[in-house]
């Protein structure tokens, strides 16, 4: 290292607050000293004296959102931090290839981008390296960092922290964080034959695992649409752009045109997958099953893709991209468990579960979620942890079919289930029994959601050998209603029918009438075109005997008496003929029942969760900080009197305090008669500096003085005591004429000004009389200065 930059390095560590004997250098050959890189690889070799133990860890390195891989090309944001109470002055960020000495440029790894410039910096002696911009107490920084292209393997990121005295190096465990390039799928397959799976979708999206802004009233998945394709089709990806396709899916969970766009690309695609939508999101498996769906790959098409929304959202989706089934070894995956968070599309720019629509103009590319998005997003975590998954995947291999030629062989249990299935797929029938087609199937037995059974039946022509028994002509298969069964995705789930209204007449022919409602709507997006009311004739006392009377039709319901909550509502009918025997008429004229408004205060005033609260508005003292919360019901539904801002006091620590001294003294007498000399004035401390404020300036000045030169000859000096003494002479005479000028005791010294490091001290003596004689008006005050507490402090 040359010695200029180790000499600053050194002053950068003395004003980090670290003594020149906490560390150990490491000496360089003199022939390497001048290389600019000489630096970088310092910062790896120098070595703490009394470093901290193994295992501390009140110092953290954090890639956002805690990924063991990265995407190539792909920026995350780095965070080192101290916990609480602990805090670093300088640091050293570096990225570095795995197995690299960073002795030379291309051992580092991925490019740094400043965020803030107050607090950071690239090292100028170390390029790729980044450091604080000044040394001073900080708990936090943050930068981003974009990863290298691919085929660089593994990185290590690195930092190192300076807290006073001490220095925490790289190679302690929460200061290094090692990231891999993310596996790319093996374009070219060289498995056999064909294999079958089972994808299977677990949603455990849930008020309970992600509590923040947890969409109550509407949470669902969408209707899950993917392929098996060929890597020549792209269905999404990272890094790349949603297709119309994609968008309809991410925005409005709608499958219908990309499952136009996946058969559109005809033999590149093997097998369209396709699940139901549910809703709500999260149920236990024992009340729903978790939607599942069968598919198959081959050697040019072993690719799996699919997607889902997550619904609502503005555009959020979780799903699969381009996953590779076909092993290195020529055979197939056996099972595969993903757990999944989200990605946004790209295509709205909502940060929240229902957000208003808000088109990202331009159109991004698709990028995983993260805790750092947005304070507001039901993601956010302030440390940048990594988000808890909302679903799970499961794809299970539970065929294969032809000549297998994987070079390391499945185990047995595997083996034996593929022969199981593929045995039980084939047609059992004796050759010797010949029969008709099956019949198409039945319809089922159950109208509603229940199960129920559908049948088939064929019929048996020939029995050619008796002594061979023919299997049955009759199957069973268990099914549920319209709209209930997987097979029948573009019809309505509906409800149950709700119990015949009263017949609308008290004697006679009258009418009835039942509703039901949609409980799922198609996922193609249509509407439903099953009705939802249905009417009968009904007849009530049939012989209407003359002590019977007739009413009309009962009128429409009033409004209800609440307009919100619970009310009441009533509605009148007239007698049109009273009984023929005179008697009173018996049918009710009014009636009144119960009737329920919107919730009071509910929906007029649904708001979203409060924000988190703003930073102080004051770096120090108090201050106020500030919340806010959105009104998430329509304003024509009620005003909302609910506060949607909220202000609480703040308290940060103490703002410093500078020092306050009082203005200077006038200069005192010049401390010689004649020759050189010195003057001093003074000026006293108001007020010490407190929490980190400006020291005290000093309080004792002295300058030069100069009078009259000192003559050294002796006859001189006599002359000069001749002249004094009869000055003296001629004034003690006057005295004795005139009064002479009376003084008080010299006071007590004042109070030093300083405690240390050099002060001064006053003392006077004043006249006790004064008298208005001319030759008395030297008679003035007297004050001495001396110095005091001299000690260093």
């Amino acid at each position: 290292m040359c010695l200029r930059s180790r000499v600053l390095l050194l002053q950068w560590l003395l004003v980090a607050g670290c003594p020149r004997d906490t560390f150990a250098f490491t000496e360089e050959p003199s022939d390497r000293a001048a290389k600019p890189d000489a630096f970088c690889s310092w910062i790896l070799r120098a070595q703490p004296q009394g470093a901290r133990k193994e295992g501390h860890s009140e110092f953290r390195l954090r890639v956002e959102g805690d990924p063991d891989n990265y995407q190539p090309g792909s920026t995350y944001r780095v965070t080192l931090y101290a916990t609480n109470p602990a805090y670093f002055r300088g640091f050293t960020l570096i990225a570095l290839k795995e197995g690299r000495n960073g002795e030379k440029e291309e051992d580092y790894a991925g490019t740094f981008q400043i965020i803030d410039e107050e607090d950071t910096q690239f090292m100028t002696n170390c390029p790729p390296a980044v450091t604080e911009s000044t040394p001073r107490r900080r708990t936090r920084i943050q930068v981003f960092w974009t990863a290298p292209s691919s085929g660089i393997g593994c990185v290590l990121l690195k930092a190192s922290i300076v807290q006073r005295k001490i220095i925490s190096f790289q190679d302690e465990g929460s200061l290094t964080k090692r990231v891999c390039e993310k596996d790319k799928p093996l374009l070219d397959c060289c498995a056999c034959g064909t294999a079958k799976y089972r994808v299977t979708f677990y949603g455990n999206w849930s008020e309970k695992l992600h509590p923040k802004d947890y969409p109550r009233r509407a949470n669902h998945w969408s209707a899950i649409i993917g392929a098996s394709h060929s890597k020549n089709y792209v269905l999404w990806e990272y890094g790349g752009y949603a297709s119309e396709g994609v968008k309809q899916v991410a925005e409005l969970g709608s499958p219908v045109k990309m499952e136009e766009e996946i058969r559109q690309k005809g033999d590149e695609v093997l097998t369209v997958i396709k699940m139901k939508a549910q809703w709500p999101a999260w149920q236990p498996l024992n009340v729903r099953a978790a939607p599942s769906a069968e598919f198959s790959v081959d050697r040019t098409r072993h690719l799996m893709s699919f997607l889902t929304m997550l619904g609502p959202s503005p555009d959020w989706n979780v799903g699969l991209s381009a996953e590779d089934l076909c092993t290195k070894d020529c055979g197939w995956v056996q099972k595969l468990v993903q757990d999944m968070i989200p990605w946004d599309a790209g295509t709205d720019s909502g940060v929240t579960y229902e957000s208003p629509n808000k088109p990202t103009v331009p159109q991004e590319k698709i990028r995983p979620l993260t805790s750092l998005d947005h304070p507001q997003s039901p993601f956010y975590d302030p440390e940048g942890g990594a988000i808890t998954p909302v679903a799970r995947v499961v794809v299970e291999r539970i065929a294969r079919k032809g000549e297998q030629c994987n070079i390391v062989p499945d185990n047995v249990d595997d083996i034996v289930a593929d022969i199981a299935q593929e045995e039980k797929e084939e047609d059992d029938t004796p050759e010797t029994c010949i029969y008709s087609n099956w019949s198409p199937w039945s319809a089922c037995s159950s109208s509603t959601c229940e199960k129920g059974k559908r049948m088939r039946q064929r019929m048996l022509k020939a029995q050619l050998d008796l002594s061979v028994p023919c299997p049955h002509t009759q199957d069973f298969e268990p099914c549920m209603g319209p709209g209930c069964s997987d097979e029948d995705a573009t019809t309505c789930m509906m409800s149950e029918w709700i119990t015949w209204s009263p017949c609308s007449v008290s004697c006679g022919l009258g009418m009835r009438s039942r509703e039901r409602y949609v409980k799922q709507f198609p996922e193609d997006g249509f509407a439903c075109t099953l009705p939802t009311e249905e009417t009968e004739p009904c007849t009530v006392n049939e012989d209407c005997s003359p002590s019977s009377c007739l009413v009309t039709e009962w009128g429409e319901w009033d409004a209800c008496s609440a307009t919100c909550g619970l009310g009441m509502k009533r509605r009148e009918r007239m007698v049109k003929m009273p009984p023929s025997d005179g008697s009173i008429c018996g049918a009710e004229v009014v009636e009144v029942e119960k009737c329920m408004m919107p919730e009071c205060h509910t929906i007029p005033c649904l708001l979203s969760p409060w924000s988190d609260w703003s930073d102080c508005s004051v770096t120090c003292g108090k201050g106020t900080r500030t919340r806010q919360r959105m009104l998430k019901s329509p304003v024509e539904l009620g005003e909302c009197s609910e506060e949607l801002e909220q202000v609480e006091k703040c308290m940060l620590p103490e703002c410093p305090s500078d020092c306050m001294v009082s203005e200077w003294s006038e200069w005192s007498e010049c401390n010689k008669s004649c020759g050189k000399g010195h003057m001093i004035r003074s000026r006293m401390v108001k007020l010490e500096p407190q929490f980190g404020g400006d020291p005290c300036p000093e309080t004792i000045q002295r300058k030069k003085c100069k009078i009259r030169k000192c003559n050294q000859g002796s006859d001189e000096r006599k002359r000069r005591n001749e002249a004094r003494k009869k000055r003296k002479n001629k004034e003690g005479a006057d005295e004795e004429q005139l009064p002479r000028c009376k003084m008080k005791a010299w006071s007590g010294w004042t109070d030093c000004t300083k405690l240390c490091g050099g002060g001064i001290q006053e003392r006077l003596m004043t006249a006790k009389k004064r008298f208005k004689i001319s030759q008395l008006t030297s008679c003035k005050d007297r004050k001495e200065i001396r110095a005091c507490n001299v000690h260093p402090c």
